[in-house]
């Protein structure tokens, strides 16, 4: 039995779409362009809220996002912020996290080869038998 290719608006989850538009317009409008360069990066990726943040997962966690008072944070495991360490010097980091300030363009491009990074990463290290994440 053959299924139908389900349209793009299917694969959004309703919540993460909430937590978008719970923001108001000019924080709306960046955080729905991160989403879709997310989502243009890795469209195989199941986008769901995990700890309160929209958050992407194929083979394991690609990345997460949260708006912040001056912010937004994007969540892409420490070894994509490590590897990317570079192309990140002007914006603030940590361990696991990069912060985009607000009122400045997002990096959409660097973004999605922050994705691309994670999706092969992913694909490559082995895996928990346990849970079936990757193994880091």
């Amino acid at each position: 039995m053959k299924t139908a290719i389900q349209p793009e608006s299917a694969l959004l989850d309703p919540q993460v779409s909430a937590y978008i538009a719970s923001f108001p317009d000019e924080k709306r409008t960046v955080l729905t362009l991160l989403r879709e360069a997310i989502r243009q990066a890795a469209p195989q990726a199941v986008e769901k809220m995990s700890y309160r943040m929209p958050s992407y997962h194929l083979n394991g966690p690609l990345v997460y996002f949260a708006m912040a008072r001056n912010h937004i944070g994007l969540y892409p495991t420490p070894s994509a912020v490590a590897h990317f360490r570079e192309e990140l010097s002007s914006y603030k980091t940590s361990k696991g996290a990069i912060q985009f300030p607000l009122g400045q363009q997002l990096p959409l491009e660097l973004i999605c080869r922050i994705v691309a990074f994670k999706l092969e990463e992913n694909q490559t290290q082995p895996r928990n038998p346990s849970s079936g994440t990757p193994q880091v």
